[in-house]
């Protein structure tokens, strides 16, 4: 088993105050770099020594990596280093957005979500803990996933997409961003690139060592959400272990789009089952050009587990998840 320590391993730490500076820096030290924002996610890995980069850059000063303002279009862009707490509190987050606004308040506790940042939320690590304690899985460049043997401790695990890795996503306002159709900003040295939330979380068949689309010398700096979705009736439901802290063994963020009583356009991505945010295609086309009534909720609520493989010690994830795509329907149109 990996050892755990309770002392950092020493690393030269950068503070920069300007966007391009930190930029500079990811190009000067390359993958040797870890960017800390919030640092809920990278104390455990430097405390526990899991990780060893010889360098760190807090970003967590740099003002244009603040806030909320509104885009060209009508719609809203959220600085990656804007605390939990503040997406939580702006009045046109909770007004125009308040499927994030939701999501956002049910990550970890009030302290967390104080210090802790919307970036850091979507591009932490996973906490499978093996992984975390050390273990040569294949997510660490070793050749076993040691959650799925025989003998294996999973019960927090994925259901879906389980390819080699079955370790899952722990952000909870990424199914959110991905059902609201939200947008990664992403800059480097070399300029800057827009990736769609739903492309920007990877499943371990398309990179088994990588959470993230963002690549070494990249940063999030901003997360933009469309007008498309803003007011749209909604859903967001988490079920953990315990009302704060945990993260979730299952959660659904739902957005619908119904005019007369008729579904024209629909989202449904569930979390905590994947190593990414699931957008749940298949019941969502099952939805569209239908009215809401018990038998389309069904219907959904049955594509929505399709292809699900459990583990040993996780098939309550199976019926958990049905279950929530149904709330996520029936309290979407209540």
């Amino acid at each position: 088993m990996g050892n755990i320590h309770d002392m950092m391993r020493s690393f030269e730490l950068f503070q920069p105050t300007e966007l391009d500076g930190a930029l500079a820096l990811l190009r000067e030290h390359d993958e040797d770099a870890w960017v800390l924002s919030g640092g809920m996610d990278t104390f455990d890995w430097l405390k526990d020594r899991a990780k060893r980069p010889p360098v760190v850059i807090d970003v967590g000063a740099i003002e244009e990596l603040r806030g909320v303002r509104e885009t060209a279009d009508g719609g809203l862009e959220i600085g990656a280093a804007t605390t939990l707490t503040e997406v939580i509190e702006h009045p046109e987050v909770s007004r125009r957005y308040p499927l994030l606004a939701t999501a956002a308040g049910r990550v970890a506790t009030p302290q967390i979500r104080n210090q802790g940042t919307l970036g850091g939320n979507v591009a932490q690590d996973t906490r499978c803990w093996y992984y975390r304690s050390g273990w040569p899985c294949y997510r660490a460049g070793g050749n076993v996933c040691y959650a799925n043997t025989p003998t294996s401790i999973n019960r927090e695990h994925c259901i879906f997409e389980g390819d080699r890795c079955v370790a899952v996503s722990p952000s909870d306002t990424a199914p959110a961003l991905v059902a609201l159709d939200a947008t990664m900003i992403i800059r480097s040295h070399r300029g800057k690139r827009e990736v769609p939330a739903a492309d920007f979380f990877l499943d371990p068949g398309t990179d088994i060592r990588r959470m993230t689309a963002l690549r070494p010398r990249e940063i999030l700096v901003a997360i933009r959400l469309p007008t498309a979705w803003a007011g749209k009736p909604h859903y967001f439901e988490k079920v953990a272990d315990r009302k704060s802290w945990d993260f979730a063994l299952a959660s659904v963020a739902s957005a619908l789009d119904v005019s007369d009583g008729v579904v024209r356009d629909a989202r449904l991505v569930v979390g905590g089952v994947a190593a990414r945010p699931l957008r749940l295609r298949a019941a969502e086309q099952s939805l569209i050009g239908r009215s809401i009534d018990n038998a389309s909720v069904e219907r959904t609520a049955a594509l929505a587990i399709e292809g699900a493989r459990p583990l040993r010690y996780n098939a309550y994830k199976v019926v958990l998840t049905r279950n929530l795509v149904k709330r996520a329907i029936q309290g979407a149109t209540a």
